[in-house]
């Protein structure tokens, strides 16, 4: 998978500087520190240490550094791991954050109270002549979709729901394709995407005229065999939702769709009274509408989120989904055969 910080930036789109300290602030609930547990986990190369305040209980398992001796060690940018209830920075955190900044550190955040919002912070980073970055504030300047088709090949993602497995699924493909010696990319549309990326552009938080225009950035011309593999986001079908994922869809111009189901998903998280659609219904959807800036546009499988199924549990539920549907299906977490007759399909 190529690496998006050793490329130029690209017009439009968040660039963050690695390698990251990861910092933990005070964070005691797992649940609180998925930003950095997601980093870990899909850009370890990115990851070269992390802070906590005394009272945090939860680690990534990196070495414990300062500011400072992570700076010394190559760091160029402290990302904010954590994300506590309401996505506000307590004052707790703020030595920290000014110690981070005055070591020479890009911060870089993707909570809701944004960093250049912060007096302090915004003066210190102009002193040190580092960078603020928000990465759900989208990139000034977005154009408008200009529907263009571009050369190479695109796969997004695609969701029965929000929170099943998009995110995952697009890193598990890519991380798949290019052990297997693809020429391929994973494009965030998300906060966390865009911190294991190290680029990309929180569709979610663009104004509505320019979200097409801003998913047209992600994935720009390339050569006939690279394949850009696209965070999803939202549903088609989510009734809060759907406008940022019909968007994304018309902006990446996919060629290749894979979609994501939880199959012990019964209603549309945040939504009473909306049931979770079929799959079926997802594809359709998504061909009817994909057509337009893409009619070539086909579904390449499914992807299950099984979490909380029994290994046979999951192995059933995958393999009555794919003669269903007559399509590959799997779970990329789980892995297996059923993970590379996918991959199997997203390469063709």
């Amino acid at each position: 998978m190529r690496d998006a910080s050793a490329s130029p930036p690209r017009a439009g789109v968040h660039a963050l500087a690695a390698p990251y300290l990861l910092f933990l602030g005070d964070a005691t609930e797992r649940g609180f520190a998925k930003t950095a547990l997601g980093l870990r986990d899909w850009a370890a190369d990115k990851c070269l240490a992390e802070h906590a305040l005394p009272a945090a209980t939860i680690s990534a398992g990196l070495p414990p550094m300062t500011p400072e001796a992570a700076a010394a060690a190559g760091a160029r940018s402290m990302v904010i791991g954590v994300a506590n209830r309401g996505g506000v920075i307590p004052a707790a955190w703020m030595p920290e954050l000014l110690a981070a900044i005055a070591a020479g550190l890009d911060l870089v955040a993707g909570l809701h109270t944004r960093l250049g919002d912060i007096p302090a912070l915004r003066d210190a980073a102009l002193r040190a002549g580092t960078r603020l970055i928000d990465v759900r504030e989208p990139p000034s300047a977005l154009p408008i979709a200009t529907g263009a088709r571009r050369t190479g090949r695109r796969l997004l993602t695609v969701g029965t729901d929000c929170a099943l497995g998009k995110k995952y699924t697009a890193l598990a493909i890519a991380r798949g394709l290019h052990a297997r010696g693809q020429d391929v990319a994973f494009r965030a549309s998300g906060q966390t995407g865009i911190m294991i990326a190290g680029e990309g552009i929180a569709i979610d938080a663009v104004v509505a005229d320019f979200a097409a225009g801003a998913a047209e950035l992600l994935s720009p011309d390339a050569s006939p065999t690279h394949l850009d593999v696209i965070e999803g986001q939202g549903s088609l079908f989510h009734p809060s939702y759907a406008a940022v994922s019909l968007a994304l869809l018309h902006g990446s111009q996919p060629d290749l769709f894979v979609v994501c189901h939880q199959p012990t998903r019964a209603q549309i998280l945040g939504s009473p009274g909306y049931r979770v659609p079929l799959i079926e219904a997802v594809i359709q959807q998504t061909i009817a509408v994909g057509r337009l800036t893409n009619p070539a546009i086909r579904c390449a499988g499914v992807s299950l989120n099984t979490a909380g199924m029994t290994e046979g549990e999951g192995a059933t539920e995958i393999a009555r989904t794919a003669e269903r549907l007559g399509l590959p299906t799997a779970d990329p977490i789980r892995g297996g055969d059923a993970f590379e007759r996918l991959l199997d399909a997203c390469a063709a």
